[in-house]
């Protein structure tokens, strides 16, 4: 299976499945010097799990990260830091029923027509498990942007709790990133409000993203939209942040912001019309352990992956002049 490598300079590979016997990640290109334990990941991975919110699942996973390789005495190496973390709450006959039935909104008919084949074992690779891995790798790039002076900051707004009637719902999470001078990302084809809406739109629930003023660029003015400059006490700085914090690309020095938008859960126990690999038109009501709303616990996974994101671009941006290879090759 191809897709499942991010990056070119920071590459983050996530693998397994969600009721395999792990999960985990291995990231590649982070450089060696960094401070690195497992408690340092651990935090992110806690943040992850279900809470006793009635929109999270019953699924109980220690979710405890082991690092194989890449850290000795406390720092990174500069070698592939591989990091597992085993399944343990795992309930293969909780699917038994419908390893034959496609459920609506979920990969199971994609991934059929794809492979010929799927993990029906709660979505395989397309379960939000695979996540795990992400905030993995988040955790190595969220420690080297701290050193950078860059934080990452998502929440989520008020969400509507339809747990009695077995539905799900969607929501919006804001992500704001602060301290990114200007000039990260890559022109054209690698631009940063581009390589952000590729990380974010990969994460399994997201169907839409806006930067800044977003869609209301639509109904504006050039004289509303434009974000006018000023000297700010040396510094450049802006009047308003319709733009995101990205300009052509580019972060231009103010906060990075983007909205996301995330579609509702669909496993619920509601009838649902569907059809069975036969091409049988059928009704389904999905049992076991599900989300009623993903959005509390992606938060962290969206912090993951602009921490991701931003980290490659940090470090490809470092042979963008003359003068950065100089001081590296020549100091």
């Amino acid at each position: 299976m191809s897709g499942s490598i991010y990056g070119k300079i920071f590459k983050v590979t996530t693998w397994g499945e969600s009721h395999g016997a792990a999960i985990g990640a291995v990231i590649d290109g982070c450089p060696s010097g960094l401070l690195l334990s497992e408690k340092d990941i651990q935090i992110e991975l806690d943040k992850r799990k279900p809470s006793n919110s009635p929109l999270s699942t019953i699924r109980k996973e220690s979710d405890k990260a082991i690092i194989l390789s890449g850290v000795f005495e406390g720092k990174t190496t500069g070698t592939p830091i591989s990091v597992i973390v085993f399944n343990e709450d795992a309930r293969t006959k909780d699917y038994s029923e419908i390893k034959n039935i496609f459920r609506p909104g979920h990969a199971d008919y994609t991934f059929y027509t794809k492979y010929g084949v799927r993990d029906y074992r709660g979505g395989g690779r397309s379960s939000g498990r695979e996540t795990v891995g992400r905030v993995i790798a988040g955790a190595i790039a969220k420690k080297i942007l701290k050193e950078l002076g860059i934080e990452i900051s998502a929440y989520s707004f008020d969400l509507e709790l339809v747990v009695e009637d077995g539905d799900s719902v969607g929501g919006i999470v804001e992500c704001v990133i602060k301290g990114v001078k200007a000039g990260i990302g890559e022109t054209v084809f690698d631009k940063l409000d581009a390589e952000l809406a590729k990380s974010m739109l990969s994460i399994g629930a997201v169907k839409g993203i806006e930067f800044g003023a977003g869609f209301k660029s639509a109904f504006m003015k050039g004289s509303e939209n434009n974000d006018e400059f000023f000297n700010d006490n040396g510094k450049i700085s802006k009047l308003t942040n319709n733009s995101g914090g990205i300009l052509a690309g580019m972060s231009d020095g103010s906060d990075i912001v983007f909205r996301l938008a995330f579609k509702p859960t669909p496993s619920i126990s509601k009838p649902q019309k569907t059809v069975d690999i036969q091409g049988n038109d059928i009704e389904i009501e999905i049992n076991g352990r599900h989300d009623v709303c993903i959005v509390p616990r992606a938060i962290v996974v969206v912090e993951a992956m602009a921490a991701i994101t931003l980290t490659d671009l940090v470090l490809r941006n470092l042979t963008a002049r003359m003068d950065n290879i100089k001081l590296v090759v020549l100091s």
